[in-house]
């Protein structure tokens, strides 16, 4: 699975905060408001139920007037939702008076849905009245001695605060949610915004790596910029230290050939005594394999160098017009066929000793034709890196697949007659190795040798 971006993954982190936070707010924020809601509803029950007591307590109106002074015409109404009920509890007959909105119907008490009395001597609480009707009732004992004990209920329609509330919580809803689609736009482009710094760092780090930059360019925030500076610092000091070691390289090449040369010439003046001849003979040998070594180590150095890029299509013209004018004599056709936006990663100088040394092999064994091809190789997969390949054939006689083996080890040749150290096949597989691809031998269509050389590309 593909590793998510670290842009993804801050906004993803801050959407589930963002979703988080906001949905605690308006639980918090609905709860807050039911309950203001149902205090502001209590208060009114409580006005309805002081003022009932007070006509219980002080009843100078004439019975067909009483309770008047509620003001409220839904306790007129039948069903309506708003009852009030006052029933005697001392009696050995039930005594009880109620609104014309309870019609024939009573109010439950609270004290039966186990509600207990609050510090003001009152019960509230929600109940199911007539019809099914949810009710927010409060009640309160009233004790008025001689006169007798009195239970007085006031019931309002709880749907008033249910629908108050629902409203309240869809506008709520509709709110949050414009809110929250603002933030996370904001948090986008906060994303976004705060991180193109550092995606401009990993693009200069592609240019570096493909050649089109030697260092970070540019100027960064304050908390990006030392990041900028030591990998500019870093690339300085790989360029150093491959420059230091290019140099150490030279100076042992010569260091060590030259005591060698002044032994071989030494040993050439007694060229007819066994012990010079032997002499001679390990001397070439470590001649070829210090000339071997020094090169893999001046080859590995420069292939540590950052940002290289070499357009093949030019480096394979010139060499396909050398090879022509050094085998003229021979009347070697050298055919080149190659891609003109295909690029190597490297250096020109190793594509040139690498493709060179194809094509000089190729040229040596050849009778009359060599083909060179060089193409981009088709990605095997989405995100592969992508690799030029350097195919070249000539119509040689070939070769069986055990002196195939036999060639691409160090210092090995099948013809002494042909110029050369038997170092450049090997060489040329080590080279491309270090660069991470890879060269194979096989049989050419045109009868004779194929090298197919594959290295890393742009």
């Amino acid at each position: 699975m593909r590793q998510s971006s670290l842009a993804t993954r801050l906004f993803l982190s801050a959407t589930a905060w963002l979703v988080v936070i906001l949905a605690i707010t308006g639980i918090v924020l609905s709860s807050v408001y039911r309950n203001a809601t149902e205090r502001a509803f209590d208060r009114r029950l409580n006005l309805y139920l002081r003022t009932l007591i007070a006509e219980v307590a002080t009843p100078d109106d004439p019975p067909d007037r009483q309770f008047q002074s509620l003001g409220e015409p839904l306790f007129e109404l039948p069903l309506s939702g708003w009852y009030w009920q006052i029933a005697r509890t001392d009696g050995d007959k039930p005594d009880v008076r109620a609104s014309r909105s309870l019609w024939d119907k009573k109010l439950p008490k609270l004290d039966d849905e186990g509600i207990e009395l609050s510090a003001a001597g009152i019960r509230i609480g929600y109940v199911e009245g007539p019809e099914n009707q949810q009710l927010r009732m409060v009640e309160r004992p009233v004790d008025l001695g001689a006169d007798g004990k009195f239970l007085v209920s006031v019931a309002g329609d709880a749907s008033e605060i249910f629908d108050e509330t629902r409203s309240f919580d869809y506008y709520l809803g509709g709110t949050f949610t414009a809110l929250g689609i603002v933030l996370l736009l904001t948090t986008l482009f906060q994303v976004r915004y705060g991180l193109a710094p550092l995606k401009r760092i990993s693009e200069g780090i592609a240019d570096i790596r493909s050649g089109r930059a030697e260092r970070l360019e540019g100027e960064f925030p304050v908390e990006i910029a030392p990041l900028a500076r030591e990998t500019n610092a870093l690339l300085e000091a790989n360029r150093e230290i491959v420059e230091r070691a290019r140099m150490h390289v030279g100076n042992l090449a010569h260091a060590i050939k030259t005591p060698l040369s002044v032994i071989v010439n030494e040993a050439a003046t007694h060229r007819a005594e066994p012990f010079a001849a032997k002499v001679m003979e390990q001397a070439d040998v470590m001649r070829d394999q210090v000339t071997h070594h020094l090169e893999r180590a001046r080859l590995a150095a420069r292939v540590t160098i950052v940002g290289t890029v070499t357009e093949v299509a030019p480096a394979i013209e010139a060499l396909r017009r050398t090879m022509e004018k050094i085998y003229r004599e021979r009347s070697i056709v050298v055919e080149a066929t190659t891609d003109p936006n295909i690029r190597f990663r490297g250096e020109r100088q190793d594509l040139e000793e690498m493709a060179g040394n194809l094509v000089d092999n190729a040229c040596k064994w050849a009778s009359s034709r060599v083909s060179i091809e060089a193409a981009a190789v088709p990605l095997a997969q989405a995100g592969a890196a992508p690799m030029l390949r350097i195919i070249v054939d000539d119509d040689g006689r070939g070769l069986s697949a055990a002196e195939r083996a036999q060639v691409s080890r160090r210092g090995q040749r099948l013809d002494e007659s042909k110029p050369g150290s038997g170092l450049g096949l090997s060489i040329v597989s080590d080279l491309a190795a270090l660069y991470g691809g890879s060269l194979t031998l096989s049989d050419a269509p045109i009868g004779g040798l194929r090298a197919e050389l594959r290295l890393p590309a742009i």
